[in-house]
């Protein structure tokens, strides 16, 4: 197990990136080197994975307290290490994971380098603005309902989320396991590629794309202002792929499935039971002041019905078969990154529950069907970037990953 000393110097953290109970140092903690596919290449850690020797403090205060320093390294922070990547420091995270802003209301929020004063997006919040920022190459995040793919849309970066199991998660804190992944960032789709193949290694599903489909009732959900020019990157997109770009609605609401807002609420639903399941003991007994929205939603998943749960479990896997079906291996879906550029730091009220909704009926499909979905840079705007995000099949994430070489510079 690769150990640290305590860093040589540590520098000034500019983007309010990282944590300050895990000591950080821009030129990296010292220890022995390791040779690799990533040597050299330095390191973010979002604060919910273990590493050696520093408290995991999943961004609450009262976790932080109760926690004692981790005797090893999560096993996707392990294997980075070993293949030579370079330890900077643990990054901010939303309160235990479960917002997609960013914005904590304990330790604050990160500068996002690529939209000036608007939020970088949650939960991976300080791992993105890093690698936006330039402070570190590659970085560990999680999603679970988008907390990779939506702060990549915003600092306008690549990331995935990988198929749902094929990361190990030990190590990590949860918030509802079977939405939950280990997801990373980078500025170089070249550099996700190497991490990817650090990280899975069991093979995937490997298939070559033939069939490009754009999910037009989640374009929908797109500011009207930027909607067209995103399709404008959509079509490039198709075109740099060599692919037909077909268009379909990816929920037609024609049957039990129900449109996107019914996807939303059955994944709010099978979320919030999963979290009130993990972390519902943890929250009665000692009783943390938890930020705005986190509070909130804690208090909707205590008052879940049993019967509404089981029903909203049951939906779920209908979805993701209906998933399973629609994205057979070879065929892929373009939806948009976001619903629109970063929203303004401090918004509140139903201007932002109007963003949050709207961001996962577009997030949520990829997470009720525990697919792939890359996050592409796509567009730019004087206000901040906005992206793309490519669905694969169960087990396609080499292939997204791979399909990302041909979208550099887009």
């Amino acid at each position: 197990m690769i150990t640290f000393s305590q860093p040589q110097t540590t520098m000034p953290d500019p983007l309010d990136a990282f944590m300050a109970h895990a000591p950080y140092a821009l030129d990296g903690y010292a220890f022995t080197p390791v040779d690799g596919p990533l040597a050299g290449h330095s390191l973010g850690v979002k604060d919910l994975f273990d590493v050696a020797g520093l408290k995991t403090g999943a961004g609450s205060p009262v976790w932080l307290d109760s926690t004692l320093n981790a005797d090893a390294h999560a096993p996707a922070v392990a294997a980075l290490l070993q293949a030579g990547a370079r330890f900077v420091g643990k990054t901010l995270t939303d309160e235990l994971a479960w917002s997609l802003n960013g914005e904590n209301a304990h330790y604050g929020t990160p500068i996002n380098p690529a939209a000036s004063g608007r939020i970088p997006g949650g939960s991976s919040a300080g791992s993105a603005a890093a690698v936006a920022g330039d402070l570190v190459e590659i970085a560990l995040g999680s999603d679970t309902g988008g907390s990779v793919r939506l702060p990549a849309s915003y600092c306008g970066i690549w990331g995935l989320r990988p198929t749902h199991g094929r990361i190990d998660l030990r190590g990590a804190v949860p918030l509802a396991p079977s939405f939950d992944t280990v997801g990373w960032f980078s500025k170089s789709s070249e550099l996700m590629v190497k991490t990817g193949a650090v990280l899975m290694t069991d093979g995937g599903v490997g298939a070559a794309p033939d069939r490009l489909l754009l999910a037009e009732d989640m374009f929908a959900r797109v500011d009207d202002s930027l909607r067209d020019a995103l399709l404008a990157k959509a079509m490039l997109v198709a075109e740099r792929l060599d692919l037909t770009l077909e268009t379909i609605t990816l929920a037609p609401d024609d049957g039990d499935l129900g449109d996107l807002e019914a996807w939303r609420l059955v994944f709010r639903v099978c979320q919030s039971a999963e979290a009130w399941q993990v972390h519902g003991a943890w929250v009665e007994a000692e009783q943390p002041e938890l930020g705005p929205g986190i509070k909130d939603r804690f208090a909707y998943a205590k008052g879940l019905d049993a019967g509404e749960v089981a029903q909203a479990q049951g939906k779920r896997e209908d979805i993701a078969a209906y998933l399973a079906g629609t994205l057979l291996p070879g065929t892929l879906l373009l939806v948009p990154g976001a619903a629109g550029i970063a929203p303004l730091r401090g918004l509140e009220g139903p201007v932002l529950d109007d963003i949050r909704n709207r961001a996962l009926e577009i997030l949520s499909p990829s997470g009720l069907g525990r697919l792939p979905q890359l996050a592409v840079p796509a567009l730019s705007t004087p206000d901040g970037p906005l992206g793309l995000g490519i669905v694969g099949w169960s087990g396609a994430d080499e292939v997204l990953l791979g399909l990302g070489l041909d979208l550099e510079g887009l």
